[in-house]
């Protein structure tokens, strides 16, 4: 997965995989399988996503600390 995305583009993403696995009634397993990955791979990157920003958060919050 590229890392360029933003957020809302990975949440789209997994609403994509989601309404895929809603529409369907009968599953391709193989398919299905592939979706499934590819879902746990966008929800590892949107996780890995919101822990940088945490991180930035965190270090803008020590420097306002800084600052009293």
């Amino acid at each position: 997965m590229a890392k360029e995305k933003d957020l809302g583009a990975y949440l789209k993403e997994i609403a994509k995989i989601t309404e895929w696995f809603d529409k369907q009634t009968e599953i391709d397993l193989e398919e299905a399988i592939k979706k499934v990955k590819e879902a746990k791979e966008l929800i590892a990157d949107s996780k890995e996503m919101l822990r940088d920003v945490e991180n930035e958060f965190n270090e803008i919050e020590k420097e306002m600390g800084g600052l009293e």
